[in-house]
């Protein structure tokens, strides 16, 4: 049977890697001894700083950022908590997509929206890799290091430009309708990934769908 892609992009959060919910949960999971705010306006606020994931401000300035902005519910150090908190590990199974995709010679990649805290995280080789399935992607997109962020079709150009696949010889997996839709209207086909599923199970029966 011929090949129905060259190419399978992965997001990260959501489909590779499991990740807080909530900003509440990345609190509790940061052992900071008080609830976590409530209040609308408070995180209305924090949604309003500087995005650092598309690398126009560091983590560090966020940090400083957020509990100057939080009215002295939170010091740096607990942001920075936070933030560290909002990874949880590589889903159960995702090693199986790779074999999967190995056995079949196809290429893969990562294309990920994501900070200069948790980039390093995410495909660190030093030592015992926190992340190590991830390692196994040949290419590896971060939007902080292209200036972009999904869903701009612009970073969608790079992938191809940079791999030398066709748009419709790529494969995208991403748990975000809007960067599900984007990646369509630009020729990919892209499934959405529910990530309170069994997302390396989803993945392999779209896989399968697919022929591969």
């Amino acid at each position: 049977m011929a090949r129905s892609f060259d190419l399978v992009v992965f997001d990260l959060g959501g489909v590779l890697v499991r990740t807080v919910a909530s900003w509440g949960e990345a609190h509790r999971r940061a052992g900071l001894p008080s609830d976590p705010p409530t209040d609308p306006a408070f995180l209305t606020l924090l949604v309003g700083l500087a995005d650092r994931q598309d690398g126009s401000i560091t983590s560090g300035e966020f940090f400083r950022e957020a509990a100057a902005a939080c009215g002295g519910t939170y010091r740096v150090d607990d942001i920075r908590r936070i933030s560290d908190a909002w990874l949880m590990g590589e889903y159960p199974e995702i090693a199986r997509v790779f074999d999967r995709l190995d056995a079949a010679g196809l290429d893969t990649a990562i294309l990920s929206n994501t900070n200069d805290a948790h980039w390093p995280r995410l495909v660190s080789t030093n030592g015992d890799a926190e992340f190590p399935t991830l390692l196994r992607a040949r290419h590896r997109f971060a939007s902080l290091l292209l200036g972009l962020m999904k869903p701009d079709p612009a970073i969608s150009r790079v992938v191809e430009e940079r791999t030398g696949h066709l748009a419709s010889r790529i494969l995208l997996f991403d748990d975000l309708e809007p960067n599900v839709r984007a990646a369509r209207a630009v020729g990919w086909t892209a499934e959405r990934i529910d990530p309170g599923g069994d997302p390396a199970g989803q993945m392999l029966d779209a896989l399968r769908g697919h022929g591969i």
